[in-house]
């Protein structure tokens, strides 16, 4: 994971998760690249103790806003709900 930078963080709504490898094949199905890696981290002040995810990439990744699109998508087949912030600038 050295070259790869957050691009995307979220948080589940009250009483979902998913786990490292199911969030894993959808990121790699929105990115289409096997080339990214995920990430959870609980804080207590930034989300609330709720577990925040990280979604990692290469720096060089193209096509983010239709990334993003397929990564909505993909969440809302998934029944998740989600509050997604994107890190990079489109």
């Amino acid at each position: 994971m050295k070259s790869h930078i957050a691009i995307f963080r979220f948080t589940l709504a009250p009483g979902q998760s998913i786990g490292p490898s199911g969030l894993q094949s959808l990121w790699v199905r929105a990115c289409r690249s096997v080339d990214v890696s995920v990430g959870r981290h609980v804080s207590g002040f930034a989300s609330k103790g709720k577990p925040m995810y990280s979604l990692y990439a290469s720096q060089k990744l193209q096509g983010l806003a239709e990334i993003e699109s397929r990564l909505r998508r993909l969440f809302e087949e998934s029944k998740l709900t989600v509050t997604l912030t994107a890190l990079h600038l489109s």
